[in-house]
């Protein structure tokens, strides 16, 4: 029968019976032997079996008894309920229990005039065999009904009367003492464990009269987060070995790490009861798949521990995962025997505790004579110094040495008080205080047990349990919260291997509600003291935001800010305002630098000298006809209209000092003013001429009657009225739209923030300084259309042809000008190009009317002044003939053309 599909409550009810059985002591029937071998083999066959080989348990009288559970012995294999003999978490466990009776029994101020006595059982590291025992405990506690039960003799049977065991200490793994505890509630037994961790005993629903001395792993699983937190690791791994003790520690883990946040689980994984081969290395693979995962929390058995540290140096990952250890790992040398390579800094945690020096004193001094009340013991003795003791009827084996009785613990064998042997002492005592203080409050003045006490009720003894506050042995305070946990109290350890001056465990801190730890006294594999990594995605450089992985909130990508955004926070980019860029690491923004057009730059250099030579050329001519004033050649140019023609080409070089002069309200005005005001005097000045020369000989071609508004001042008045139009139209864009500065910062805004730039400029659009000109291109293209109408005219009379040159060259300057102008506006050189291509188009327009208009006849003053004499005076009579004359002989010439073409029928007829 498998005692674990029962629940504990009915397995009491089946057993209730048998346990009967146990206690009678004397009948003279023949049938009895009988009936205890049935009652027995019912109960369990492995407990027959093993109570056939083994001794059953330890009692010691007393006044009043306490119940011990201890894994005095190893599970045993399939089939049978018990194993090997454990040295240290069995007798060394067991002899602390004893020792610790003794010593309670001989302090006259605690419970004085009365003796504890003990019952203890061994669990054989096994929960269901472990319940069967407990059943001991509640023999007393079940009610009997005897009346129709006689001896052969027709006596009554003598019924001994079973000790009644007031509390139990015990168990030590936590599934055992789930298991018992389930048992002991239902008849009020309170229980002290001294080694199980696992939360949830702390469930003081379920497990009301359970108590530990040891903190629980609850504790133990947040001073592991702190650590690992403290070690700035945030991504991690679980292994747990299957059972309660590794699934609630990790479990325990997990959920704190989730409620305190900032540390993410890669993998938790589970280690088999019975892991099959090769199962290790599956173990380790796993692990690898998150490789940046290198800290690996470990609640598992020491057997597990050492496999699992032995697969990852069979894959030669010696160095790569960083063990953090529960207290199952400890301090032993055992899980890492021949593996220290791989445990190196591994960080380990143990409950805070102490040896005993009283513990090692008696326990040195047991031996086989003075110890006959611990039925393990010879056990114990021959595993210990590995020899045989002699018993009748058994054959000694050959290859193991006799014992000889004489041999001595410590100095015969190795000897280290195990780590459990504190908390086995203090849960005595814990339930010697309460008893204590019960018998002084029911029994007050009472020598030994009282009435009160007889029997000890264990809801109230439960009571005093909770209650009590004592320093245990090691010195430290014993006392129970209202779910019976101790206080969390842990020494951190960590196995240091390149630690030359003591290589081993060392003490690197302390948690006992926080955490100390020092980090400086911390060594890693070959002596490293960098923490190594454990995390999930390595911290964003500056100027980079993460990016979250859905779902797991320690992974992220890293994303640079890029264009013109910073680092708002660790998540978030944002632009810079519009007049900034971001720094160079992209943690904030700065103020975008201002440039202007310089004169020492290449694209101002050009234009200056161009502009420098025009005007230098524009005075020399000026001069010149000053000078020359009434000589033919400058009275035929048309002086008046000269002088003015001459202002707007100086007019136009100058435009370029203030195009490149740096931007304020008055060389905004200026440029406004300037810009269009050059261009339309020039053209105003040749359209005048031109339509002067073209009404003249179309008015000749019909009358002698000359066309009005040919004079000199006509001409003037024509000019400046044709100029108003652009002045006028100027001043009221100045009144409307007063001249002012800015700053562009989108001008110079290439995709690399460090190239931006803000540029200092005028407030005119590329729209309005097109449309400060078009009045110019207006009069411009007139000008050409009056000069291609009178290209006929004879050169003798006008200057219609070089006006006519000089306007188309003009035009194709400006046909040039437009596409290049708008043609960079997406440049990043925009203002420089645009700049020095509307400077240069100026200049050279003015040179092109500068160069045909003037200079011949600069150049007949100065180098042929025998050319510059008076000419025959024509009247406007002569004028008409001529472009009579004229027009008569395109008009044959178009005649001759035509006729000629008309007889061509006649030739094919």
């Amino acid at each position: 029968m498998t005692m674990t599909r029962y629940s504990p409550k009915s397995l009491l009810h089946h057993y209730c019976g048998i346990i009967w059985a146990f206690q009678w002591t004397s009948c003279h029937s023949i049938a009895l032997p009988q009936l205890l071998w049935m009652l027995w083999m019912g109960l369990s066959p492995g407990l027959w079996a093993h109570q056939g080989t083994q001794p059953h348990s330890i009692k010691i009288e007393g006044d009043i008894t306490l119940g011990g559970l201890f894994p005095v012995h190893a599970r045993g294999p399939a089939g049978v309920p018990c194993g090997e003999i454990k040295k240290e978490k069995g007798i060394h466990r067991m002899e602390a229990m004893l020792y610790a009776v003794d010593q309670i029994n001989s302090d006259p101020d605690l419970l004085p005039n009365i003796t504890l006595g003990a019952r203890i059982l061994d669990t054989c590291s096994r929960d269901t065999y472990a319940l069967e025992q407990s059943l001991t405990f509640v023999q007393a506690l079940i009610q009997k009904d005897t009346s129709d039960i006689r001896c052969s003799n027709g006596e009554p049977p003598i019924i001994r009367k079973p000790e009644r065991v007031v509390g139990v200490i015990g168990a030590s793994a936590s599934s055992v003492s789930i298991m018992v505890a389930n048992v002991l509630r239902l008849f009020e037994i309170p229980q002290v464990s001294y080694a199980s961790t696992a939360p949830e005993l702390s469930d003081n629903n379920r497990y009301d009269f359970f108590s530990r001395v040891v903190p629980p792993d609850s504790y133990q699983a947040q001073a592991m987060v702190d650590i690992v937190k403290a070690m700035g690791w945030n991504y991690v791994s679980t292994l747990a070995s299957e059972g309660n003790y590794g699934e609630s520690g990790v479990d325990a883990f997990i959920q704190i790490s989730r409620e305190t946040g900032g540390l993410c689980i890669a993998q938790s994984m589970k280690i088999p009861r019975e892991p099959k081969f090769g199962e290790f290395d599956k173990i380790i693979k796993r692990l690898m798949e998150t490789s940046n995962a290198r800290g690996v929390i470990i609640f598992a058995n020491e057997d597990d521990i050492k496999r699992v540290l032995e697969a990852a140096k069979k894959a030669n990952l010696t160095g790569h995962f960083q063990f953090v250890g529960s207290d199952s790992w400890g301090a032993k040398s055992s899980p890492i025997l021949d593996q220290e390579e791989v445990a190196e800094g591994a960080v380990t945690i143990l409950p805070k505790r102490a040896s005993i020096d009283g513990f090692d004193q008696y326990f040195t001094s047991r031996s086989l004579e003075n110890n006959r009340r611990n039925i393990w013991f010879a056990e114990f003795w021959e595993d210990d110094f590995r020899c045989k003791l002699t018993r009748p009827g058994i054959k000694l084996d050959s290859d193991k040495k006799k014992c000889t009785g004489e041999e001595r613990i410590s100095r015969d064998s190795h000897y280290e008080q195990e780590g459990k042997v504190q908390f086995v002492i203090d849960a005595v005592y814990a339930m010697a205080h309460a008893l204590h203080n019960m018998h002084v409050d029911l029994c007050p003045g009472h020598t030994g047990v009282c009435d009160k006490m007889d029997p000890v009720e264990g809801r109230l003894l439960l009571k005093y349990i909770r209650s009590v506050n004592f320093n245990g042995s090691a010195g430290t305070g014993v006392l129970f919260n209202e779910n019976g946990d101790a206080p969390g109290r842990y020494d951190i350890f960590q196995y240091q291997l390149s630690n030359t001056t003591n290589p081993g465990y060392k003490v690197i801190g302390q948690w006992t509600n926080n955490l100390r730890l020092n980090v400086e006294e911390m060594q890693w594999s070959g002596g490293d003291q960098q923490i190594p990594d454990s995390v999930c995605s390595f911290p964003c450089k500056p100027g980079e935001r993460k990016k979250m992985v859905k779902g797991v909130p320690c992974c992220w990508h890293c994303e640079l800010c890029d264009g013109y955004q910073y680092q708002l926070d660790e998540f978030t980019c944002e632009s810079c305002p519009f007049n900034m860029r971001p720094t160079q690491n992209r943690t904030s923004c700065r103020p975008t630098p201002i440039i202007k057009l310089e004169w020492h730059s290449p694209w101002a250099i050009i234009p200056v000298f161009l502009a420098i030579l025009g005007i230098l050329a524009t005075s020399f001519v000026v001069v010149t006809f000053i000078r020359f004033n009434d000589t033919p050649i400058v009275r035929a140019s048309g002086r008046e209209l000269s002088y003015v023609l001459l202002t707007g080409i100086f007019l136009i070089y100058f435009i370029t000092f203030l195009m490149i002069a740096e931007p304020d309200t008055a060389v905004c005005a200026f440029r406004r003013l300037l810009l269009g005001l050059g261009t339309c005097i020039s053209y105003s000045a040749m359209l005048t001429k031109t339509n002067r020369i073209y009404r003249i000989f179309e008015q000749g071609k019909k009358s002698v009657t000359p066309p009005k508004f040919i004079s000199p001042s006509s001409q003037l008045v024509i000019t400046f009225v044709l100029i108003s139009v652009q002045v006028v139209g100027v001043f009221i864009w100045l009144a409307v739209v007063p001249p002012h500065t800015i700053i562009d910062y989108e001008e110079l805004r290439p995709p690399n923030p460090e190239l931006a730039r803000g540029i200092l400029k005028c407030d005119m659009s590329d729209l309005s300084l097109i449309s400060c000109l078009s009045y110019s291109i207006i009069l411009m293209v007139t000008c050409t259309v009056y000069a291609v109408k009178s290209r006929g005219v004879p050169e003798t009379f006008n200057e219609a042809k070089p006006i006519g040159f000089t306007m188309y060259t003009t035009c194709i300057v400006w046909l040039a000008f437009v596409p290049i102008f708008f043609g960079t506006a997406q440049s990043t050189e925009k203002m420089c190009i645009q700049t020095t291509t509307l400077t240069v188009s100026m200049s050279l327009s003015a040179s092109v009317s500068l160069g045909m208009l003037y200079m011949p006849k600069v150049y007949v003053i100065i180098f042929h002044p025998e050319q510059n004499v008076q000419k025959r005076k024509r009247s406007f009579k002569a004028v008409a003939q001529a472009a009579t004359m004229s027009t008569r002989l395109s008009q044959k010439s178009s005649d001759k053309q035509n006729g000629e073409t008309k007889m061509e029928p006649d030739r094919s007829q």
